[in-house]
């Protein structure tokens, strides 16, 4: 079921599995107060006997902060979930998506809900991210960005505090939400209406347009081979001096094959 794969990913970056003494543990997640909805419809979803409590307290953030908190402890369900990829402990770099078969939209739905953000910039450029210390969930949500998008994005840690962002704006972004955010998906309610929102942006008149891969022919191959100067090559064909330097040396080394004729 498409929920549960949100669960799952909801689980796997805001939840905590802890274990004690003869079998005994349990399952949290906290979250806001105001998204305690979400919790009300996960313990709905389980078949195991969770409450939901509430209690506020103080933070960097704010002096008061109210927070509802989901607790299971049934054995079998905390089982269950470990053994789909949820570990017990710190997990924040090791989490990966699960090994059977499941719904990728839904289930990065429930990361970016947990982990993400999905709003407008300073600017009012729609965006969507997701901030995570798993190498495994950066390079996920990257491969399938670029199914649904058609641009590519190679994740590297911050040399600050070791994390990715993989990030998404502008029209990127408005094609990533509309498939993450389908009608009638479980999702945190603010979230779903910052998603629906992004379908009326429009790219302010005069800013340059999108950006799209212009991929090199056979017969400009041909040219800057004949040639041997990027520089003059560039002129010819109306590229860069940088990538026509890129590409005579990717031809020269074998990284990319070279024209039928030569």
């Amino acid at each position: 079921m498409p929920e549960y794969a949100y669960m799952f990913g909801f689980l796997q970056a805001d939840g905590h599995l802890s274990q004690q003494s003869r079998q005994r543990g349990r399952l949290t997640v906290e979250i806001s107060a105001r998204d305690m909805d979400l919790l009300r419809k996960f313990q709905k979803l389980t078949p195991y006997n969770s409450s939901i409590t509430e209690r506020t307290r103080s933070t960097n953030f704010a002096e008061a902060h109210s927070a509802a908190i989901w607790s299971l402890c049934s054995l079998e369900a905390r089982t269950t979930i470990n053994e789909l990829g949820l570990p017990y402990g710190r997990k924040s770099k090791t989490i990966a998506p699960p090994d059977v078969e499941f719904s990728r939209r839904d289930y990065l739905r429930g990361l970016i809900d947990a982990d993400g953000s999905v709003g407008f910039t300073s600017k009012g450029f729609p965006f969507v991210s997701l901030t995570t210390a798993s190498g495994a969930i950066a390079s996920y949500l990257s491969d399938y960005g670029k199914d649904v998008t058609g641009v590519a994005r190679n994740p590297k840690r911050n040399a600050r505090d070791d994390i990715y962002n993989v990030l998404y704006m502008m029209e990127l972004a408005q094609h990533l939400a509309a498939d993450l955010y389908y009608p009638g998906c479980l999702s945190l309610e603010r979230k779903r209406t910052a998603a629906d929102s992004f379908s009326t942006w429009v790219r302010p008149a005069g800013m340059r347009a999108a950006y799209t891969i212009r991929r090199w022919t056979e017969s400009e191959d041909r040219i800057l081979l004949k040639l041997n100067s990027p520089m003059a090559a560039a002129d010819v064909l109306g590229r860069t001096t940088q990538s026509c330097n890129l590409r005579l040396w990717r031809l020269r080394n074998g990284k990319v094959p070279l024209p039928s004729d030569q």
